[in-house]
């Protein structure tokens, strides 16, 4: 266990970047980028992962990105495909979770969540979804897992959910020490309220009680952590991910251990750890 060392800087931020953070801090490893409005988060966030894969695609010919499927990604993922220098046809996509049971056709999988928001409008040169309706779901773990393995992924694109989850790693289940990539867990009833919340479902009872998750290892082994979260609704998790200890508790707080993650925030979701 451990506090996290809040070391605000107006350096490190790279200069010229449009749109610039207004704030930037480091908590432990985790680097911090406060923007004024959620727009300029998604836009900036976006410039970020188009880096991150163009520079993967230059050095080895090819990309591999992990991204979360959520209300919140919406403005991210706009405006990541919008921006034209990323060549992804040779980009393969993954995404880290999704409900046990539910078909790619029905509104709140994550499989069509995706394929509307990037893969339609990119075309990446492979994708590779987890399958909630997989007749044999722990065949499915196993297949994906393997596919994680073959080789290093670049960058996963996250978010952090209201009880602090990072894709369904609730405080219940996160493991960080996790031997699996991959692993079936029960959700929490908070992470289901969530679900309703954001209008994916129609009440409690509709939201599937079992999903696929990549676990935190899984995550974590991303050379780039990209963590994109807006709105005030999230801003009690981020400040406990950001000032309380490091631990399963809060399973988004092991962002202050990955040297390569940066958290994206907007004044909404910062609330509660910048002032002013």
């Amino acid at each position: 266990m451990q506090k996290g060392g809040m070391n605000s800087v107006r350096t490190g931020c790279e200069p010229g970047r449009v749109p610039r953070p207004i704030r930037c801090f480091r908590v432990d490893a985790l680097e911090v980028r406060v923007y004024g409005d959620p727009g300029a988060l998604a836009v900036g966030a976006a410039v970020e992962a188009a880096s991150v894969l163009r520079q993967a695609v230059k050095a080895r010919g090819w990309a591999r990105v992990i991204f979360a499927c959520a209300a919140s990604q919406i403005r991210f993922l706009e405006a990541l495909s919008g921006r034209g220098e990323v060549d992804w046809s040779r980009v393969e996509v993954f995404h880290m979770d999704e409900y046990l049971g539910l078909g790619a056709a029905h509104p709140a999988s994550f499989r069509r969540f995706l394929r509307e928001r990037l893969v339609r409008k990119v075309q990446p040169g492979r994708v590779q979804e987890l399958r909630g309706d997989a007749p044999e779901p722990l065949k499915e773990v196993r297949r994906y897992e393997a596919l994680l393995k073959e080789a290093l992924v670049d960058l996963c694109c996250l978010g952090i959910g209201e009880n602090g989850h990072l894709a369904f790693n609730d405080p219940g289940v996160a493991d960080f020490e996790d031997p699996d990539l991959v692993k079936l867990v029960a959700l929490e009833e908070s992470s289901r309220r969530q679900q309703v919340g954001e209008g994916w479902f129609a009440d409690l009872g509709s939201v599937p009680r079992y999903a696929y998750t990549l676990t935190i290892p899984a995550l974590c082994r991303a050379r780039r952590l990209l963590a994109v979260v807006p709105e005030r609704r999230k801003a009690e998790a981020v400040a406990r991910a950001l000032t309380g200890p490091i631990d399963p508790a809060c399973p988004a707080s092991i962002l202050r251990r990955h040297g390569g993650a940066t958290l994206f925030l907007d004044l909404e979701s910062a609330a509660l750890v910048v002032s002013g």
